[in-house]
């Protein structure tokens, strides 16, 4: 079965416990990494936004 995307969202921040059946190679840890920082930079992106539009 395949996870959701919240699933995904979760294990990439660490707040979900990765499946040990999935396949871990470097490619994979590298995916996931720069998933985690891209999606650290979309959350800070919105903040701003609404900041912005908040003080406006």
């Amino acid at each position: 079965m395949k996870p959701g995307i919240w699933q995904q969202v979760l294990t990439y921040f660490y707040i979900r416990k990765r499946d040990s059946s999935e396949p871990r190679n470097l490619n994979i840890k590298f995916m996931h990494g720069m998933n985690r920082i891209s999606l650290f930079m979309f959350l800070i992106a919105i903040i701003v936004m609404i900041v912005r539009l908040i003080r406006h």
